[in-house]
């Protein structure tokens, strides 16, 4: 298997899964659905918990840092009040010592006091080793232009190489003495994440768990529905294969219950009818088939006399010969008619049987053609032959091809309004087919469904030139079905219509494609001897003033 198709495998399957269970969809389905309302619901759940805890943290560390600015701040100014003004370094270790001790044990927060003269060499200090890389330059930038208490979310990281998440809180100040100071109050965030972390992992774990209750009801329930749904099924799919005794068990007083007895009311009905059409269709047969063959001793006593009849009309008066021969063309009639129903008979009882030899299909396309003739000219029409010159040997019964073909024919002539018929033979690996077309009346919309059904006529009140009896295309759909062949038929009102024969080469084989095309639109070569995508190289065999046949081989 290539590689290609290993590729292609996967998908082809799951869709193969995806479209024969309603089970699974459904289940599928609702995995998809409670996913997405739990990631929507969890999303929005973490969201309010994160805004609150970070809102009301938020609260408390300003406020702290408000209050211990304005601590700071006296505690600055009584220094400088008094008489002998501290260093400035040791005026800074005071201050951060003192807005330390208010951080409880342990620290509830870290002090950083940072100077706002770069350019100048002024102490700075902090508690617990806090990195001076914890407050982002932006946030020193907004203090120094606005002079206005600011704050923002960072990660607070220490000389010993330890980092938290954190807020930190900033606001100018001034040291007498040394100049502009910035305090900044660093609120690690540690236990919010703890709480966080927790909340989103029961929510995770509460979610996994809902969901795979919603999974695991939507599963049974389904199942609950979809197991007497398959038993139906199987049930209907045994029926219609033709095991009638076959019925739904009944549990239960539910709508499943009701559907089973309606189904097993319904199939009993039908099993009734079907047996009363199979008697009523064996009666109809062997009375066909019954009468076909007692009609044959009578008729052929009047055969005989007419026979003698029609030899003697020369010695009648004019209206006793006239009846003979109306009486020798009618039982001729009779005859094709009787034929045919013997051959229905045959067809409905299942006793037709091929005797396959190796034919020239072609050949005996051009025998029928060649046949038609007469016919043609009696039509005053023209009846145009293409094929190739390829090999069109086949396994078949030359006799029922005989037969499909001149039935055909013969309606193609008939219904050809004078306008021509086309017959195109061609070939493939595993079929060969013709295609007989006229460009008549054609047929109306549905009608080329209905050809093929016994006595059915386009035109009713159409009279016929030969006779027919309006079983012949049903006889030609059956020896073309008896070939494991096929019959199909196509025209448009005004265009004409078109009759395809494919047939295998060989009964060991299956039909793939036709080598023709039903719609002769669809045709790559047009049988026409003015068109502009075909030659025509043979010979012209004149038959007559009208019919003639064109031997050709089509060539690009």
């Amino acid at each position: 298997m290539r590689f290609s198709d290993l590729l292609l495998a996967g998908p082809r399957w799951i869709r193969q899964v995806w479209t024969g269970s309603l089970l699974v969809r459904i289940t599928t389905t609702t995995l998809v659905l409670s996913v997405v309302a739990m990631g929507v619901l969890g999303f929005s759940l973490l969201s309010r918990v994160t805004t609150g805890l970070l809102n009301s943290k938020e609260q408390l560390s300003v406020a702290e840092a408000t209050a211990g600015l304005a601590d700071a701040q006296r505690l600055l100014d009584a220094a400088s009040t008094g008489a002998a003004a501290p260093a400035p370094s040791r005026l800074v270790d005071t201050v951060v010592t003192a807005l330390a001790s208010r951080a409880g044990a342990p620290g509830n927060y870290e002090v950083l006091l940072l100077s706002s003269n770069p350019g100048v060499s002024a102490p700075e200090r902090g508690t617990n080793l806090v990195s001076v890389a914890s407050v982002p330059l932006e946030l020193r930038n907004a203090i120094t232009e606005t002079q206005r208490e600011s704050w923002t979310y960072t990660s607070i990281s220490y000389l010993d190489g330890r980092s938290e998440p954190g807020l930190v809180v900033g606001a100018p100040i001034t040291i007498p003495g040394v100049g502009p100071y910035e305090l900044y109050y660093l609120f690690p965030l540690a236990q919010e994440q703890q709480t966080l972390d927790l909340v989103k992992s029961a929510v995770l774990g509460t979610g996994l768990l809902l969901i795979g209750l919603l999974v695991f009801v939507a599963w049974f329930v389904t199942r609950q529905v979809v197991n007497p749904v398959r038993a139906a099924a199987a049930t209907a799919r045994r029926f219609s294969e033709g095991n009638f005794d076959e019925r739904i068990e009944v549990t239960g007083a539910d709508d499943l219950a009701q559907l089973a007895a309606s189904f097993n009311e319904m199939a009993a009905s039908i099993g009734e009818q079907i047996g009363q059409l199979e008697n009523l269709s064996r009666v109809q047969q062997r009375f066909v088939s019954d009468v076909s063959h007692e009609l044959r001793t009578p008729l052929t006593t009047i055969r005989m006399a007419a026979d003698l009849m029609f030899e003697e009309r020369s010695s009648f008066d004019a209206p006793t010969a006239r009846a003979a021969e109306l009486l020798q063309t009618q039982i001729d009639r009779f005859e094709v008619l009787l034929g045919d129903l013997l051959e229905i008979s045959r067809f409905d009882a299942g006793a037709a049987v091929l005797e396959l030899d190796s034919v020239d299909f072609r050949g005996i396309v051009r025998r029928v053609v060649e046949a038609s003739i007469p016919l043609a000219d009696k039509c005053g029409t023209a009846v145009r032959m293409f094929g190739g010159t390829h090999d069109y040997r086949i396994e078949a019964d030359a006799r029922r091809i005989e037969r499909i073909l001149r039935n055909l024919l013969d309606n193609a002539i008939e219904h050809s309004d004078r306008k021509g018929v086309d017959v195109v033979i061609d070939v493939n690996e595993t079929a060969v087919a013709v295609t007989v077309r006229d460009y008549g009346v054609g047929l109306r919309p549905g009608e080329a469904a209905l050809v093929f059904n016994r006595f059915w006529r386009a035109d009713p009140a159409r009279a016929r030139t030969t006779g027919g009896t309006g079983l012949g295309l049903s006889i030609a759909f059956e020896d073309a079905r008896l070939h494991r062949g096929w019959l199909e038929a196509w025209g448009q009102p005004g265009q004409g219509a078109c009759f395809r024969l494919t047939l295998p080469r060989s009964g060991r084989v299956s039909i793939i494609e036709s080598p023709l095309p039903l719609d002769p639109e669809e045709a790559d070569v047009t049988p026409s001897e003015n068109s502009s995508k075909t030659r025509l190289v043979g010979r012209v065999e004149e038959r007559s003033d009208r019919g003639y046949i064109i031997d050709s081989a089509r060539k690009s």
